[in-house]
């Protein structure tokens, strides 16, 4: 697979060489240009020396965990923007909103299926770099640049991870619409997510947390999704 004519990159960090083993042969054989650490004491430093297209962070680590590492990736401007598809054991609920709480694109439990892995990497990179459409969209003192991938609020620069972005670009593509959970999932998210609505409820949250500006704009339609209203509607 490639981005402009370059080999898409995955960096996946994971301590158990079987699943590191796998997860490297499934990703390479889809195209991909596969690096592997196994501690996540060593993220940070290689991220340092050059990015990937995307990270394939597993949450236990040795040295210093997905969470730790998560949270020192999207407080950082140089890879807040960083797609991540956090991977773990941990099947309870409260683990996955923990991840996406923390900024994780999309997450995946294992035992995992390589195709449904490969799927999801594709599907997340797929719409960080989706082609077409306007290149500036605008709400209010909100502007984004589809290009630069930048949002700013009254000049000021927002970090938003690669999904935040994608979200909110599309409540901008489509004001004044009424948008159920399960659309923007199959819209944004890019598949047949598995992860629940409750994912799209965890980032609306961070969305109006992140751009103030947005106020009341991102009106909740009960028990069916959102609607981004017109500026002083």
């Amino acid at each position: 697979m490639s981005r402009s004519g370059q080999t898409t990159r995955v960096l996946v960090v994971e301590d158990d060489p079987d699943i590191a083993m796998l997860l490297a042969r499934s990703l390479a054989r889809a195209g991909f240009a596969v690096d592997q650490i196994s501690s996540g004491a060593d993220v940070l430093p290689t991220l340092r020396r050059g990015q990937p297209d995307l990270l394939l962070l597993d949450l236990m680590l040795p040295g210093l965990d997905g969470i730790e590492i998560c949270r020192a990736l999207r407080a950082d401007p140089s890879t807040a923007a960083l797609p991540i598809i956090m991977l773990t054991a941990r099947a309870e609920e409260s683990d996955r909103i923990v991840g996406l709480e923390l900024g994780a694109d999309d997450y995946i439990t294992k035992p995992f299926s390589p195709n449904e892995l490969v799927a999801r990497v594709r599907a997340l990179l797929r719409r960080t770099t989706r082609p077409g459409g306007r290149s500036q969209l605008k709400h209010g003192t909100i502007v984004m640049d589809i290009e630069r991938h930048l949002v700013t609020v009254d000049g000021d620069g927002v970090h938003l991870t690669a999904k935040e972005f994608l979200l909110l670009q599309y409540l901008l593509e489509h004001p004044g619409r009424v948008l159920s959970r399960d659309l923007l999932l199959s819209d944004v998210w890019g598949y047949s997510y598995t992860g629940g609505t409750r994912t799209v409820d965890v980032h609306i949250r961070r969305l109006r947390e992140k751009v103030p500006a947005l106020g009341d704009s991102i009106e909740t339609i009960k028990q069916f999704g959102y609607r981004l209203l017109e500026p002083g509607a």
